[in-house]
Parts: structure tokens; sequence; C-alpha cells
């Protein structure tokens, strides 16, 4: 809970101020402890709005990777927990991590430890950090983990940040056309295609589907609108099912070109997050389940939990990953290494940097490749336009002539 105060200092000066407590009797004696007299002390309401709005609720990469990084400085520096959450209010401007980091140390105040207070953020932090930060708290390594968080986190901002910039361009090339080719069905076309009605004789079949579309558009544009919307929230309906998402993964790594990246990206991430955690020093079958639950596709999470039931029968890792073909052999060769000379955990990190590289690559041959296609896809609709609208109205103004 956050408390609003008015107080005396030793001085005898007015301060005012807000103050994070499990409650209020604690919050005067945290406000006692630093030498005030209280005049006045209120718990703050806070925003309904703000409070019960379901978007916002979310952190920024970059917000994880400073919070983690200035926690790990000030721990290392042997400031107390709740101290240094408590300076890191100071520093952090995101709201909706502000909040958090409040609970946390209400949390934490109340004899919670700072996993634990974590776990109940799920959404935030995820369960790599939750089980990283749990086993540093029992080796008493917590500011290594959080740095080792903090470099982690950034190497998949910069993974996740290459694909998006990637999918960028095309996407809004794509919307651009889109958006222009709705205008001029609705403002532009339908001027020019009257001039051809009015022309009489026979038109070219280019010419009669185009009118017609106009035409179509011009009358019923809200009707495509309307299944535009509807295929895109039938789409996102499709893929929140158990089945409908499921399909979607296989065609995520199935389809030609982007197929291939995407499969790097799981294994990149496979890979990367395993070895975190091996560090870590999260026993092997956990780390597996967490990977499984954070890769993000359902074949890649069905393969690595039924390598679960495989390693708990008496199998290695690289057994239970042999025979799938989303896992190629150089990986299960390498976890095969890993496993034999007990170093899985650098094996698996120059695994994640081999695949990290490979999408960089990818990306970028892709982008290269999709200029040309879009500026095919251009020269149809140009070519469309012109012998449809463009020709038959130069013919008949040569005729004229």
């Amino acid at each position: 809970m956050k408390f609003n105060y008015k107080a005396k200092n030793k001085e005898g000066n007015i301060q005012s101020g807000a103050v994070v407590a499990v409650d209020q009797n604690k919050a005067e004696g945290l406000l006692a402890e630093n030498g005030l007299v209280i005049i006045s002390l209120e718990q703050e309401q806070g925003n309904i709005f703000v409070k019960y709005n379901p978007f916002g609720k979310s952190v920024k990469n970059k917000e994880l990777v400073l919070f983690s990084r200035q926690l790990a400085t000030l721990i290392s520096a042997r400031v107390p927990i709740i101290q240094s959450l408590r300076i890191l209010q100071e520093q952090i401007t995101g709201k909706y991590l502000l909040s958090v980091i409040s609970d946390l140390i209400s949390a934490v105040e109340n004899g919670d430890s700072l996993s634990n207070a974590m776990a109940k953020y799920q959404n935030v932090f995820g369960n790599v950090y939750i089980s990283l930060v749990m086993s540093g708290e029992v080796s008493g390594s917590l500011d290594k983990s959080l740095v080792y968080l903090a470099d982690q986190l950034e190497k998949d901002y910069e993974l996740g940040g290459k694909v998006k910039s990637a999918m960028t361009y095309p996407i809004f090339v794509l919307s651009a056309l889109l958006g222009i080719g709705m205008l001029m069905f609705k403002f532009v076309l339908p001027n020019l295609t009257i001039v051809l009605q009015e022309q009489g004789g026979t038109l070219p079949t280019v010419s009669i589907w185009l009118i017609a579309a106009t035409n179509f558009f011009n009358n019923f544009w809200w009707i495509v609108l309307i299944i535009i919307a509807g295929l895109i929230l039938g789409f996102r309906y499709y893929i929140s099912t158990v089945g409908g998402r499921r399909n979607w993964d296989i065609v995520k790594i199935k389809f030609p070109i982007i197929g291939d990246i995407f499969q790097k990206i799981y294994l990149a991430r496979f890979a990367r997050n395993l070895s975190t955690l091996v560090i870590g020093g999260i026993p092997i079958i956990k780390a597996l389940q967490i990977v499984a639950e954070i890769i993000n596709n359902t074949i890649y999470r069905e393969i690595i939990l039924d390598t679960v039931v495989k390693i708990q029968a008496g199998k290695s890792i690289s057994e239970g990953l042999t025979g799938h073909p989303e896992f190629p052999s150089i990986v299960t060769q390498m976890v095969r290494v890993g496993e034999q000379t007990a170093q899985l955990d650098d094996i698996m990190a120059k695994l994640a940097n081999f695949y990290e590289k490979e999408v960089d690559s990818k990306v970028s041959t892709l982008t290269t490749l999709l200029e040309p296609i879009i500026m095919i896809i251009l020269g149809i609709g140009v070519g469309i336009l012109v012998a449809g609208i463009l020709l038959p109205i130069y013919n008949l103004a040569s005729t004229s002539g």
C-alpha cells in the first residue's frame, strides 16, 4: 500500500511525500524510524481506471533490463533488498512497473522472499526470471543472477527486434497498398468507369471486371470492411483455441522461407533459455519444463515435454530430442556433447549464438527478397489499371480525334 504523509523533520521543517508499507501501522513505524513526526497520513486510493484497466498491464523489455541491472548493482553493494527496491522506485518511470515494485516491497516487508513476491506477476517476470531469482537467493548470488538475466533479456530483445524490423516494412507497404486501393475504388475509379460505360461498345474483360468491382465496392464498401474485420477477429479467435493454435504453429514452421526463420528463432530460444537455467542451477527436468512453457510454439512444447518423460524413464536429453525433424542433428549432437562433457550450459549458449546469427542472416535475406516482390505486386496493380481503365479511355480519345 502507498501512503501520502505530511510530517515534521528533526529541524522542525514540514515535508510531505509518500511511503510504501503493508499497512498504516507499518507506515507510521517507517516514518518514525526516519525521525519524522507525523502530521497527517492517508492511504493513496489510486486511479480507478489505471487499477482496473486491462490494457497497459505490461512492462517493456527495456524497463525490465534496467530494473534488473540496477537491482543487481544495489544488491552487490550490499544494500538491503527493501531499500534497493525503494531506491528503484525513484528511478523507474513506467506506471505499471512502479505499482509492481510497490507490491514487491510490501510482500518482502511482510516476510516473503523476492522470488515468491515476483511469482505473483508471471506476466511481468516469467518463469525463467523467477526461477533464477529463487536460485540466486538460495545460493547467495542474487546479484549475479540478475546481471545474467539482464544480459539474456537484452539478447532476446535484439532477436525479437530484428524480426519485427524485417516484418514492419512489408506489412506497412502492403497495408498502404490496401488502403490506397480502397480509396481509389471509392473515389477515383467510379468517375473513370462512368466514362467507359458511356462509351458503349465492347469493353475488354479486364475493364468489365474493374467496373463490376468498382460498383460493388462503391455500393457495399461497408460489407468489405465488415468482412476484413471479421476475418481478422475470426483468425484471432481460431488461434486462441487449442486446435487452432496448434495448426497455426505448424504453419509457422512449415511455411516456405519464413518457416525456416521461425524454426531458427525457436531453436535459439530453446538453447538460450536452457543455458540460462542450467547456469542458474535449476534441475534439468524443471529447466526443460520451464523452457517448454516459454518457447511459444505448441509443436516444440510437445517435443520438449515428451523429452522430459523420456528423461524420467532414464534416457538422456539428446536421446529424447533425436528423431524429431524440428530439432536438426546439429542440435542433438551438440546436446550430446554437452551432456558427455558436463558443459551443457556452455554448449547451449554457443548454439544459441549460432542460431541468433542465422536468424539475423535469414532476416536480412528475406528483407532483400521482399523488395522486388512488392515491386512486382505494384507493377501488376498498375498494369491492371492501365489495361482496364486508362487504355480504353485512350483508345476512345484517339477514335474521337
